[in-house]
Protein backbone atom coordinates (compact mmCIF):
# COMPACT_ATOMS: atom_id res chain seq x y z
CA UNK A 1 0.00 0.00 0.00
CA UNK A 2 2.79 2.55 0.89
CA UNK A 3 4.60 1.70 -2.57
CA UNK A 4 1.40 2.25 -4.21
CA UNK A 5 1.26 5.80 -2.47
CA UNK A 6 4.63 6.86 -3.18
CA UNK A 7 4.11 5.56 -7.06
CA UNK A 8 1.15 7.95 -7.18
CA UNK A 9 2.86 10.59 -5.11
CA UNK A 10 5.58 10.36 -8.10
CA UNK A 11 3.63 10.85 -10.80
CA UNK A 12 1.45 13.72 -9.60
CA UNK A 13 4.87 15.54 -9.08
CA UNK A 14 6.13 14.21 -12.71
CA UNK A 15 2.92 15.57 -14.31
CA UNK A 16 3.05 19.01 -12.47
CA UNK A 17 6.75 19.21 -13.38
CA UNK A 18 5.29 18.47 -17.12
CA UNK A 19 2.64 20.97 -17.11
CA UNK A 20 4.61 23.78 -15.87
CA UNK A 21 7.41 23.12 -18.41
CA UNK A 22 4.53 23.33 -21.47
CA UNK A 23 2.81 26.42 -19.12
CA UNK A 24 6.19 28.15 -19.05
CA UNK A 25 7.25 27.47 -22.78
CA UNK A 26 3.43 29.19 -23.86
CA UNK A 27 3.89 32.21 -21.44
CA UNK A 28 7.41 32.97 -22.72
CA UNK A 29 6.67 32.18 -26.29
CA UNK A 30 7.27 35.91 -26.54
CA UNK A 31 8.49 38.61 -24.28
CA UNK A 32 5.51 41.33 -25.79
CA UNK A 33 2.71 38.80 -25.25
CA UNK A 34 4.19 37.48 -21.85
CA UNK A 35 4.64 41.11 -20.45
CA UNK A 36 0.88 42.41 -21.51
CA UNK A 37 -0.34 39.10 -19.75
CA UNK A 38 1.26 39.80 -16.22
CA UNK A 39 0.84 43.77 -16.64
CA UNK A 40 -2.76 42.88 -17.81
CA UNK A 41 -3.45 40.29 -14.94
CA UNK A 42 -2.03 42.64 -12.70
CA UNK A 43 -4.60 45.74 -13.01
CA UNK A 44 -7.33 43.01 -13.17
CA UNK A 45 -6.54 41.74 -10.04
CA UNK A 46 -6.13 45.12 -8.20
CA UNK A 47 -9.20 46.96 -10.12
CA UNK A 48 -11.32 43.49 -7.86
CA UNK A 49 -10.33 44.64 -4.75
CA UNK A 50 -10.15 48.30 -5.31
CA UNK A 51 -13.99 49.43 -4.58
CA UNK A 52 -13.48 47.67 -1.05
CA UNK A 53 -10.01 49.66 -0.43
CA UNK A 54 -11.81 52.99 -1.63
CA UNK A 55 -14.50 52.56 0.76
CA UNK A 56 -11.88 51.70 3.32
CA UNK A 57 -9.78 54.81 2.56
CA UNK A 58 -12.69 56.83 2.60
CA UNK A 59 -14.62 55.83 6.00
CA UNK A 60 -11.21 54.71 7.68
CA UNK A 61 -12.61 51.38 7.70
CA UNK A 62 -16.11 49.26 7.01
CA UNK A 63 -17.43 48.20 10.43
CA UNK A 64 -15.56 46.92 12.82
CA UNK A 65 -12.50 46.17 9.67
CA UNK A 66 -9.97 48.53 10.91
CA UNK A 67 -8.15 49.56 7.25
CA UNK A 68 -5.04 47.08 7.63
CA UNK A 69 -7.34 44.23 8.94
CA UNK A 70 -9.30 44.77 5.66
CA UNK A 71 -6.01 44.82 2.97
CA UNK A 72 -5.23 41.10 5.26
CA UNK A 73 -8.67 40.32 4.25
CA UNK A 74 -8.31 41.47 0.31
CA UNK A 75 -5.28 39.33 0.38
CA UNK A 76 -6.57 36.44 1.68
CA UNK A 77 -9.56 36.48 -1.03
CA UNK A 78 -6.54 37.40 -4.00
CA UNK A 79 -4.70 34.41 -2.89
CA UNK A 80 -7.23 31.72 -2.40
CA UNK A 81 -8.51 32.64 -5.82
CA UNK A 82 -5.15 33.12 -6.97
CA UNK A 83 -4.18 29.31 -5.98
CA UNK A 84 -7.42 28.41 -8.21
CA UNK A 85 -6.30 29.75 -11.13
CA UNK A 86 -3.18 28.72 -10.90
CA UNK A 87 -3.71 25.28 -9.47
CA UNK A 88 -7.23 24.58 -11.57
CA UNK A 89 -6.33 26.52 -15.50
CA UNK A 90 -7.59 25.64 -18.65
CA UNK A 91 -10.97 25.28 -17.99
CA UNK A 92 -10.70 22.90 -15.02
CA UNK A 93 -12.04 25.25 -12.72
CA UNK A 94 -15.02 25.91 -15.03
CA UNK A 95 -15.45 21.90 -15.54
CA UNK A 96 -19.04 23.19 -17.10
CA UNK A 97 -17.23 24.38 -20.83
CA UNK A 98 -15.74 20.48 -20.25
CA UNK A 99 -18.67 18.59 -19.79
CA UNK A 100 -21.01 20.60 -22.29
CA UNK A 101 -18.34 20.58 -25.16
CA UNK A 102 -18.56 17.17 -24.80
CA UNK A 103 -14.32 17.13 -23.46
CA UNK A 104 -14.05 14.58 -21.04
CA UNK A 105 -13.55 11.58 -23.49
CA UNK A 106 -10.80 13.64 -23.64
CA UNK A 107 -9.63 12.63 -20.12
CA UNK A 108 -11.16 9.28 -19.94
CA UNK A 109 -8.98 8.12 -22.56
CA UNK A 110 -5.64 9.18 -20.94
CA UNK A 111 -4.10 6.19 -19.28
CA UNK A 112 -4.70 7.53 -15.52
CA UNK A 113 -7.42 8.33 -13.16
CA UNK A 114 -9.74 11.16 -13.77
CA UNK A 115 -8.98 12.65 -10.36
CA UNK A 116 -5.75 12.99 -11.41
CA UNK A 117 -5.94 14.11 -14.96
CA UNK A 118 -8.05 17.37 -13.29
CA UNK A 119 -5.81 17.62 -10.43
CA UNK A 120 -2.41 18.30 -12.99
CA UNK A 121 -3.89 19.20 -16.52
CA UNK A 122 -4.87 22.75 -14.93
CA UNK A 123 -1.68 23.49 -13.28
CA UNK A 124 -0.02 26.73 -15.05
CA UNK A 125 2.39 28.54 -12.69
CA UNK A 126 3.37 30.77 -14.76
CA UNK A 127 0.07 31.99 -16.85
CA UNK A 128 -2.31 31.84 -13.91
CA UNK A 129 0.10 33.02 -11.12
CA UNK A 130 0.17 36.40 -11.16
CA UNK A 131 -3.22 36.76 -8.85
CA UNK A 132 -1.54 34.58 -6.77
CA UNK A 133 1.32 36.56 -6.31
CA UNK A 134 -1.02 39.53 -6.30
CA UNK A 135 -2.49 38.31 -3.50
CA UNK A 136 0.28 37.13 -1.17
CA UNK A 137 2.13 40.63 -1.57
CA UNK A 138 -0.84 42.22 -0.43
CA UNK A 139 -1.46 39.60 2.85
CA UNK A 140 2.47 40.19 3.80
CA UNK A 141 1.47 43.81 3.24
CA UNK A 142 -1.78 43.11 5.73
CA UNK A 143 0.34 41.08 8.02
CA UNK A 144 3.51 44.23 8.52
CA UNK A 145 0.76 46.96 9.27
CA UNK A 146 -1.19 44.57 11.55
CA UNK A 147 2.04 43.60 13.75
CA UNK A 148 0.32 40.65 14.45
CA UNK A 149 2.99 37.98 16.70
CA UNK A 150 3.34 35.20 14.41
CA UNK A 151 3.54 31.39 15.79
CA UNK A 152 3.89 28.54 13.62
CA UNK A 153 0.45 27.55 14.91
CA UNK A 154 -1.05 30.84 13.18
CA UNK A 155 0.72 30.17 10.30
CA UNK A 156 -0.19 26.30 10.15
CA UNK A 157 -3.92 27.41 10.46
CA UNK A 158 -3.68 30.56 7.77
CA UNK A 159 -2.17 27.83 5.19
CA UNK A 160 -5.31 25.02 6.24
CA UNK A 161 -7.71 27.82 6.41
CA UNK A 162 -6.25 29.23 2.63
CA UNK A 163 -6.33 25.55 1.56
CA UNK A 164 -10.32 24.83 2.80
CA UNK A 165 -11.68 28.22 1.27
CA UNK A 166 -9.87 27.42 -2.23
CA UNK A 167 -11.91 23.92 -1.63
CA UNK A 168 -15.17 25.37 -0.82
CA UNK A 169 -14.87 27.60 -4.33
CA UNK A 170 -13.60 24.73 -6.51
CA UNK A 171 -16.02 22.13 -5.24
CA UNK A 172 -18.75 24.59 -5.66
CA UNK A 173 -18.17 24.77 -9.11
CA UNK A 174 -18.03 21.84 -9.68
CA UNK A 175 -21.63 20.68 -7.52
CA UNK A 176 -22.68 23.30 -10.64
CA UNK A 177 -20.60 22.43 -13.70
CA UNK A 178 -21.74 18.92 -13.20
CA UNK A 179 -24.81 19.35 -14.09
CA UNK A 180 -23.49 19.47 -17.80
CA UNK A 181 -23.88 16.36 -17.73
CA UNK A 182 -27.68 16.66 -17.83
CA UNK A 183 -27.88 19.50 -19.82
CA UNK A 184 -24.68 20.38 -21.65
CA UNK A 185 -26.05 23.35 -24.06
CA UNK A 186 -27.49 24.54 -21.03
CA UNK A 187 -24.95 24.63 -18.23
CA UNK A 188 -22.07 24.57 -20.59
CA UNK A 189 -21.51 28.59 -19.15
CA UNK A 190 -22.85 27.84 -15.92
CA UNK A 191 -19.46 28.63 -14.18
CA UNK A 192 -18.76 31.18 -15.58
CA UNK A 193 -21.81 34.03 -13.57
CA UNK A 194 -20.84 31.72 -10.39
CA UNK A 195 -16.98 32.81 -10.22
CA UNK A 196 -17.90 36.38 -11.42
CA UNK A 197 -19.88 36.78 -7.88
CA UNK A 198 -17.14 35.43 -6.22
CA UNK A 199 -14.89 37.81 -7.35
CA UNK A 200 -17.47 40.59 -6.94
CA UNK A 201 -18.13 40.06 -3.45
CA UNK A 202 -15.25 38.26 -2.35
CA UNK A 203 -13.57 41.64 -0.38
CA UNK A 204 -16.48 42.88 1.44
CA UNK A 205 -17.19 42.41 5.24
CA UNK A 206 -20.63 40.86 5.71
CA UNK A 207 -21.14 41.71 9.12
CA UNK A 208 -24.26 43.40 10.08
CA UNK A 209 -26.04 41.87 7.36
CA UNK A 210 -28.47 39.93 8.85
CA UNK A 211 -28.73 36.36 9.79
CA UNK A 212 -30.49 34.72 6.95
CA UNK A 213 -28.23 37.15 4.57
CA UNK A 214 -25.35 35.91 5.89
CA UNK A 215 -26.60 32.01 6.06
CA UNK A 216 -27.36 32.81 2.21
CA UNK A 217 -23.71 33.79 1.38
CA UNK A 218 -22.28 30.79 3.43
CA UNK A 219 -24.42 27.67 1.90
CA UNK A 220 -26.13 29.27 -0.81
CA UNK A 221 -23.17 31.34 -2.65
CA UNK A 222 -20.42 30.28 0.19
CA UNK A 223 -18.53 33.71 -0.87
CA UNK A 224 -18.27 33.94 3.11
CA UNK A 225 -16.07 31.35 3.49
CA UNK A 226 -13.47 32.51 0.69
CA UNK A 227 -12.22 35.01 3.00
CA UNK A 228 -14.60 36.82 5.53
CA UNK A 229 -15.38 33.61 8.01
CA UNK A 230 -11.68 32.37 8.20
CA UNK A 231 -10.28 36.39 8.29
CA UNK A 232 -12.29 36.92 11.55
CA UNK A 233 -11.30 34.03 12.98
CA UNK A 234 -7.73 34.71 12.07
CA UNK A 235 -7.73 38.07 13.29
CA UNK A 236 -9.63 37.55 16.20
CA UNK A 237 -12.97 39.59 15.23
CA UNK A 238 -14.48 36.40 16.23
CA UNK A 239 -15.73 35.28 19.56
CA UNK A 240 -16.39 32.10 18.91
CA UNK A 241 -13.81 29.49 18.83
CA UNK A 242 -15.58 27.26 16.26
CA UNK A 243 -15.34 30.01 13.57
CA UNK A 244 -11.66 28.21 12.86
CA UNK A 245 -12.88 25.02 12.06
CA UNK A 246 -15.89 26.39 10.27
CA UNK A 247 -13.83 27.05 6.81
CA UNK A 248 -12.19 23.46 6.71
CA UNK A 249 -15.67 21.86 7.79
CA UNK A 250 -17.07 23.71 4.62
CA UNK A 251 -14.65 22.47 2.74
CA UNK A 252 -15.54 19.02 3.92
CA UNK A 253 -19.23 19.49 3.31
CA UNK A 254 -19.16 20.74 0.09
CA UNK A 255 -16.38 18.57 -0.98
CA UNK A 256 -18.40 15.40 0.03
CA UNK A 257 -21.11 16.97 -2.22
CA UNK A 258 -19.49 17.60 -5.07
CA UNK A 259 -18.10 14.15 -5.01
CA UNK A 260 -21.58 12.62 -5.05
CA UNK A 261 -23.39 14.75 -7.71
CA UNK A 262 -20.39 14.42 -10.12
CA UNK A 263 -19.70 10.61 -9.75
CA UNK A 264 -23.87 11.03 -10.52
CA UNK A 265 -23.36 12.54 -13.49
CA UNK A 266 -20.34 10.27 -14.44
CA UNK A 267 -22.61 7.49 -14.32
CA UNK A 268 -25.20 9.41 -16.29
CA UNK A 269 -22.51 9.97 -18.88
CA UNK A 270 -21.52 6.25 -19.23
CA UNK A 271 -25.11 5.87 -20.50
CA UNK A 272 -25.97 8.55 -22.75
CA UNK A 273 -22.65 9.39 -23.84
CA UNK A 274 -22.00 13.13 -25.03
CA UNK A 275 -24.36 15.05 -26.95
CA UNK A 276 -22.22 17.60 -28.49
CA UNK A 277 -20.52 15.90 -31.14
CA UNK A 278 -22.06 14.44 -34.46
CA UNK A 279 -20.70 11.33 -35.81
CA UNK A 280 -18.05 12.70 -37.83
CA UNK A 281 -16.47 14.37 -34.52
CA UNK A 282 -17.90 17.99 -35.41
CA UNK A 283 -19.19 19.79 -32.52
CA UNK A 284 -23.10 20.64 -32.49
Amino acid sequence: MGVEYMHRLTRLLNLWRIHAWLDYMFATRSLRVFAINYISDGVLALASVSSTLLLTARFDGIGPWHPPQILFMLGYAMTVTGVLATMFGYNVLYIGRRLGRGQLDHLLIQPQPLWMALLTEGFNPFEGSISLLTGVAMLGWGLMRLQLPLTIGWVAVLLISLVASALVMLAFNFIWGSLAFWAPHGAEEINTPLIEMFAQMKGYPLDGLGLLMINSLLFGLPVGFVAWLPCRALLGLSTQPIDLLSTPLAALLFGIIAVLVFQRGLRHYMNVGSRRYHNMGHRG
